[in-house]
């Protein structure tokens, strides 16, 4: 079992450990030469679970992101945290912006390395490849949108105060996911005008199940107990990370029935 600080030791305790516990190991993968260093945890014993792909903020998989399996493996889920940088990149808070830059500045590799971490997900034993979904925080909200605009046959995505990206004409149509987009009102990251492009380029594809809940005052990283940069835009709010995790819980309690 994970020993994780005390500020994230009292988030995971909101969901008891079941009595037979959960499985929880990292998971080392390679994809076209390039080496992944990933984590996953799931309800212990044998068996098949809905799957969710978690996927970091700037930061890479930290203890934040396995946290959050670990979480996610309490309610009967089996996690996979999706390492989208590579094992040998875990940038500082100064390395970071230059880091996840160069995923916004390609988004064709981008989307490239989420769907291969997405196959990792589906492929692993202990999922149902048949009911799965991705979330993600700050850099990881906006890949799971991604993930969604690429058409991959995943049943719901879920972004945590991620970046509001929008895509080309009609390429919303090609998002057969359920969206919940989970959002700080007092977002810099994601400003009033990118939040209103964003609903209007999902409006032109009447097909996507969609939904954007925005928290009062929340700032960027709403959800990162750590975060504590007013003055940057960035704060953690308890009452929008303990609302959002439910409102999350709820969408995929729906997702999957």
């Amino acid at each position: 079992m994970n020993t994780y600080p005390a500020n994230l030791t009292e988030i995971l305790e909101r969901e008891p450990l079941p009595a037979s516990g959960i499985d929880s190991d990292d998971v080392a993968y390679e994809i076209d030469g390039v080496a992944y260093r990933g984590y996953r945890a799931r309800p212990a014993g044998e068996g098949r679970y809905p799957g969710v792909m978690v996927v970091h903020d700037w930061l890479g998989v930290t203890d934040y992101v396995r946290m959050r399996c670990d979480m996610l493996a309490r309610l009967g889920y089996a996690a996979f945290a999706a390492d989208v940088y590579g094992a040998d990149v875990r940038p500082t808070p100064q390395e970071a912006p230059a880091v996840a830059g160069r995923f916004y500045q390609d988004r064709p590799m981008w989307r490239k390395r989420l769907v291969e971490a997405f196959e990792q997900l589906r492929v692993d034993p202990s999922v149902d490849a048949d009911r799965t979904a991705a979330i993600g925080y700050c850099f990881g909200g906006s890949s799971v949108l991604e993930l969604a605009r690429t058409g991959a046959d995943v049943d719901a995505v879920v972004s945590f105060h991620g970046g509001l990206l929008t895509g080309p004409e009609g390429e919303a149509e090609s998002i057969t996911a359920g969206i919940l987009v989970l959002h700080g009102a007092a977002d810099p990251v994601a400003p009033d005008d990118a939040m209103i492009a964003f609903e209007n380029d999902l409006r032109t594809a009447p097909s996507v199940d969609w939904q954007l809940v925005s928290y009062a005052n929340a700032m960027h990283a709403f959800t990162l107990p750590d975060a504590d940069a007013p003055e940057q835009g960035a704060q953690f709010q308890a009452t929008a990370e303990r609302r959002s995790w439910a409102a999350m819980k709820a969408f995929l309690s729906e997702i999957f029935g």
